[in-house]
């Protein structure tokens, strides 16, 4: 098949669809980041991940986790950010202690409050919140304790043996709106 050019090019109008194929782009082309988007697409992903340990003696006051949050800018004030936390922390037998997920406002997002029954058990804090910003300004996530009794509250160990015993992530993802 010949193709004859009338003087006016070729358009997208000529090409069949099908025709053009991955291996025929070349590896440096750019692709119109327009063209990616959609409602409920997944924009951007930024994770932090906890293999440390951490431990509050804070009192009633909150006090951030050390290397648990994440900061994301959405691109448009019509994305959601997907919030996920999953982590753990441990305190002295029969004490009280808080965790809480955050935003930039300091708004508490997620809360959990737990009393160990021995300084073997490590409380898992898990949630997932889908946040609407409204906003193309830099959106902060955080992991955050507070200890409700005397004594320390742990993440990523137990509080009798000093074993650390898990991994903790907090992941922030624009969705698209």
């Amino acid at each position: 098949m010949a193709l004859v050019l009338n003087g006016s090019g070729i358009t997208s109008a000529n090409i069949a669809d099908g025709t053009i194929v991955n291996a025929d782009i070349n590896s440096s082309a750019a692709i119109d980041g327009s063209k990616l988007t959609g409602a409920g697409k997944v924009l951007q992903v930024v994770q932090a991940v906890k293999t440390d340990t951490f431990s509050t003696t804070s009192g009633t006051t909150f006090v951030d986790v050390t290397g648990l949050s994440v900061s994301i800018t959405p691109t448009s004030t019509s994305s959601k950010i997907l919030v996920y936390l999953s982590s753990n922390f441990s305190t002295i037998a029969t004490g009280w202690a808080q965790a809480q997920l955050t935003n930039s406002s300091n708004t508490e997002l997620a809360v959990v409050h737990s009393r160990a029954e021995t300084t073997m058990v490590v409380q898992p804090f898990t949630h997932i919140y889908l946040d609407s910003p409204a906003s193309e300004s830099e959106q902060t996530y955080k992991y955050r304790l507070a200890a409700e009794t005397s004594g320390a509250v742990y993440v990523n160990r137990m509080q009798s043996t000093g074993f650390e015993v898990a991994v903790s992530t907090i992941t922030a993802m624009e969705i698209a709106g």
